[in-house]
């Protein structure tokens, strides 16, 4: 049978659990669990670790709480300080140890600003003004110490989010979704790097990809990681009117496309084989040679069988545009797109006419044999 998976609160929740807390203590109340509403109408109960009296201001520590999501930030300590202001000041928030500042354009909070999304921040007014009324002045640090260390195994180093982690969650409450929280912390990589002036962008399945892209002159700033969800980040690009998408990757997960499988984990779409197989014997491939191809456990191999019949630059060409046709239809035409197919070690396979204007236009180091 299976167990129902357990929710959790966000760190923006904590965040405004904390404040809570602090506000409650100010008025004399000391407790050990307090009650807000997130922003979906969810009541969460969350414990209070510690409340105290720092400086001017005072201080709440509550412990990130996931659930049985797999997030990085559960265990660690939220740390929330509330200094009063003057009435009609409004709530102020400011970055403490931990947390990053937004150093790009492009996200939900601006250039300059501690890395708060929307969420927490209207979590967070909300607590202050069911304690203190609209018109109160509140300033408040969030502090996450762990942050400056957990920020490495996020994406914030590509978003531009410098010096920590980002307090985030749209409604405060965390549901065991890894997979589409996953999905949708990659979207923001699209908006910065369109910010950053690429409406042409750079989509790698992975670090094998990006390296590569990188040493061929392609910029920095308009690679953007797409994971196994290149069919989901594809239509996040159209609905944000790019003009066009070179999809740089290993063979292995870029034959796929050229299948019209754009989720890509190997337990959901697996036809890479299937695909060299069959564009292989379009290409004159013997049928012992196609044989040795499905028979084969890795890209790898079966491009050794390529190499044999002097197959493997028209094989992998024919991927690459096949990978961008089918790419453009699943898009209905909305976006241009180019394919560049390379391996393990860093050598291009293949790539279609289309991608070579991409990279062109990007000014990429590579040229025309």
């Amino acid at each position: 049978m299976q167990t129902e998976l357990r929710g959790g609160y966000t760190t923006g929740a904590c965040a405004a659990a904390g404040v809570k807390a602090c506000l409650l203590f100010l008025r004399g109340e000391y407790c050990e669990q307090v009650d807000i509403l997130a922003l979906d109408g969810t009541p969460l109960c969350i414990p209070v670790k510690d409340v105290h009296l720092s400086g001017d201001g005072i201080r709440a520590e509550i412990i990130k709480f996931s659930g049985d999501d797999p997030d990085i930030t559960n265990g660690v300590s939220v740390f929330t300080e509330v200094r009063r202001l003057p009435d009609g000041s409004g709530v102020s928030f400011l970055a403490g140890e931990g947390i990053g500042h937004v150093t790009k354009p492009g996200l939900s909070v601006p250039v300059g600003e501690p890395s708060i999304n929307p969420g927490p921040r209207k979590l967070i007014r909300n607590v202050v003004q069911e304690l203190l009324g609209k018109d109160a002045g509140v300033e408040v640090t969030i502090s996450i110490p762990a942050g400056k260390e957990l920020a490495r195994r996020t994406l914030n180093p590509i978003l531009g989010i410098e010096g920590g982690i980002s307090v985030i969650g749209t409604t405060g409450v965390l549901r065991p979704m890894s997979e589409e929280g996953f999905k949708n912390a990659l979207v923001p990589q699209i908006d910065v790097a369109k910010a950053a002036g690429f409406s042409s962008q750079v989509f790698v399945p992975g670090k094998i990809g990006e390296n590569i892209a990188i040493k061929c002159g392609l910029p920095r700033e308009a690679i953007v990681q797409t994971s196994n969800f290149i069919g989901f980040m594809l239509e996040q690009a159209a609905k944000r009117e790019m003009e066009a998408i070179l999809l740089f990757g290993h063979l292995g997960k870029l034959a796929k496309v050229a299948a019209g499988v754009f989720y890509t984990h190997n337990r959901i779409g697996d036809a890479r084989l299937e695909a060299m197989a069959a564009y292989s014997a379009a290409e004159g491939l013997p049928g012992s040679g196609v044989q040795r191809i499905l028979a084969s456990v890795t890209t790898e191999e079966a491009l050794a069988v390529l190499e044999e019949a002097g197959l493997a630059e028209r094989v992998c060409r024919v991927l690459a545009e096949r990978a961008s046709l089918r790419a453009e239809r699943y898009l209905f035409g909305k976006v241009k797109i180019g394919t560049v197919m390379v391996t393990l070690q860093g050598d291009i396979l293949g790539m279609d006419e289309q991608a070579w204007k991409i990279g062109e236009e990007l000014h990429w180091n590579l040229e025309r044999k």
